[in-house]
């Protein structure tokens, strides 16, 4: 039997309050796509953290061994110097400077005290033959979709002599067709000789392309699943994750009536001046009282924007149509305007636009509502307290304390943080946009359970998602949208992946 490349034996991590691995121990053979999996908040991109050197050696217990050998990482180079490379969540490229120039950063080649370039661009290309990417090396990042850009974070991995490739939920933020490709390009680089470690939340492409799956649950290792022996599949992952069986991870609504329309939508186009093109076109849907309607549709289909052009238009569009909500017809300048009038949107990028990451989770909470908590101008801090620990444990966030920062939440926590703050403004209407990305089953099971109490209690819901079965599992209604525009709607019960896709492909 071979040394296996990589072997973490009894890894313990501790932050201030929180023990986020407790004794974590798995190993990965050669060439091999090992795939870890569990809740948010299970430890998974804490370990990969402490394998990188992000967290250096003597910040945790336990030990790392590399082909046998004990190793001793004082930072991310000394790990990059024995063949592992990791490509994070968020993409580490710089959007305004070339591929080749990206691929090469930070070890770029030198024909004496200058750049070599024309053996950049060369090397570039050959990084990008392996990955199957075809396009001009001299093009901006920026210039490239987020599949492509995925591509090259992997190159520029490869153009490291990486041995050991860690990837973190490298597909959260790819269409089903970017996926599909990433996918087998990561068997391609396994046939080259490289071992993968991939971390997702998506049990489907799991199952697809695991050798072995090792399971986290609150920071210990739980098992290690063998494909070869049959022992991977969806029902004994999310046993193994959440500690119990989900028979449906949609749950049903009870007692669930559908009320008059709360928002009508007519005629409505949107003119992005920056894009300089039109991005929505003639776009009619209507919104009924304890309504979930699910919007599908490829990335770029305008989706977003669509929300966006609702919510107060903060991307600046030229608006043409017409709004009502309640019956009254609205045009809103500002989001501020559609919070009055009773809208709520949780934006996909939970990081970049939902919160403040450097606030802790009350404050967070809070944030679109002081009015609600202050008297005269003065913010009640008591009062803070209270509400944030009301939604804490209402929505189960996973915190010691509305006073821990958001930074420090695992991301389905975050997620929950950023559905807190709407739900405190009170709205009728809520416009909830990819969700689930990026977070686990179980706590996916969570958000649609809240979901299904919010309408059940009168709210209407507008979701928009990516994932087909999350637009199925728990949408009353469906419009598909594709190039601006809507191409069909379809009632949950008519409808199918394959008629959705169809009306997508448009």
């Amino acid at each position: 039997m071979s040394t296996p490349i990589l072997e973490m034996q009894n890894i313990t991590k501790e932050f201030p309050g929180v023990r986020a691995l407790d004794n974590v121990s798995f190993q990965v053979g050669q060439k091999e796509i090992h795939c870890l999996v569990g809740e948010n908040g299970a430890g998974k991109s804490t370990l990969m953290k402490v394998l990188s050197g992000v967290y250096p050696h003597g910040d945790y217990y336990g030990d790392i061994l590399i082909n046998g050998e004990i190793q001793k990482f004082k930072g991310i180079r000394d790990s990059e110097n024995v063949g592992i490379a990791i490509i994070y969540q968020e993409l580490a490229l710089i959007p305004q400077m070339t591929v080749y120039e990206n691929i090469f950063l930070g070890h770029e080649i030198r024909k004496g005290p200058l750049m070599d370039w024309n053996e950049t661009v060369q090397q570039a290309n050959d990084m990008l033959k392996k990955v199957k990417l075809d396009v001009n090396p001299a093009l901006l990042v920026k210039e490239l979709g987020v599949g492509k850009q995925q591509l090259i974070e992997i190159a520029k991995a490869l153009s490291k002599d990486v041995k050991l490739l860690i990837l973190d939920e490298p597909t959260s933020a790819l269409n089903e067709d970017d996926s599909k490709n990433l996918l087998e390009i990561l068997r391609e680089i396994k046939n080259q000789g490289v071992t993968c470690v991939l971390i997702s939340h998506k049990l489907k492409e799991v199952i697809d392309i695991a050798d072995k799956v090792t399971v986290l649950r609150d920071g210990q290792t739980i098992c290690t699943l063998d494909a070869k022996k049959g022992e991977i599949s969806e029902n004994a992952l999310i046993k193994n994750m959440v500690g119990r069986e989900i028979d449906n991870i949609y749950p049903p609504r009870e007692n669930h009536e559908i009320g008059e329309t709360v928002l009508e939508v007519k005629d409505w186009n949107a003119y992005d001046p920056s894009l300089g093109r039109t991005i929505l076109k003639d776009i009619n849907f209507n919104l009924k009282k304890g309504e979930i309607i699910g919007f599908a549709g490829l990335m770029g289909s305008g989706r977003t924007e669509l929300a966006l052009s609702l919510f107060g238009n903060p991307g600046g569009y030229h608006i043409d149509g017409e709004m009502y909500v309640k019956g009254h017809k609205k045009k809103f300048r500002h989001p501020r305007n559609a919070i009055r009038a009773g809208l709520a949107y949780v934006s996909e990028d939970r990081k970049g636009d939902g919160l403040i990451l450097m606030q802790d989770v009350k404050e967070n909470i809070t944030l679109a509502n002081l009015k609600q908590i202050s008297d005269r101008g003065i913010l009640n801090y008591n009062e803070e307290v209270v509400v944030s620990n009301e939604y804490k444990n209402s929505l189960n966030i996973k915190t010691p304390s509305v006073e821990q920062l958001v930074n420090n939440l695992s991301g389905g926590n975050q997620q929950k943080v950023s559905v807190a703050k709407w739900l405190f403004v009170g709205p009728d209407i809520l416009i909830l946009d990819e969700p689930t990305r990026g977070i686990d089953v179980g706590t996916k099971f969570e958000i649609y359970t809240i979901m299904n109490k919010l309408v059940q209690q009168g709210m209407s819901i507008i979701m928009i998602s990516s994932e087909l079965p999350e637009i199925l599992g728990m949408s009353d209604r469906i419009y598909i949208v594709s190039s601006g525009k809507i191409t069909g709607e379809l009632p949950s019960e008519e409808a199918t992946q394959e008629k959705i896709m169809h009306l997508a492909t448009n």
